[in-house]
């Protein structure tokens, strides 16, 4: 068994007496396939964002900032 830092024993032991899971290994499954569902959907935008600049779907870095600037309502000088 691989031993794991003393807070994620911890967790999964938490998980299991809560009843979401039954043991140890549902647990570290259920992680696992969290962890490759991230990865697989990183991929993904990866891919999409490729996609866009082959197409010539981009705008100059300060654009984007003044975008994301606007969008969250932040002073222009942040």
């Amino acid at each position: 068994m691989t031993v794991l830092a003393a807070d994620l024993e911890q967790f999964i032991q938490q998980e299991i007496s809560s009843g979401h899971f039954a043991d140890r290994e549902s647990v570290v499954a259920h992680a696992l396939r969290l962890l490759q569902r991230e990865r697989e959907e990183a991929v993904v935008g990866i891919r999409l964002g490729l996609d866009d600049v082959a197409a010539g779907r981009v705008q100059p870095l300060a654009d984007a900032f003044a975008d994301l600037r606007h969008e969250l309502e932040l002073p222009h000088d942040v």
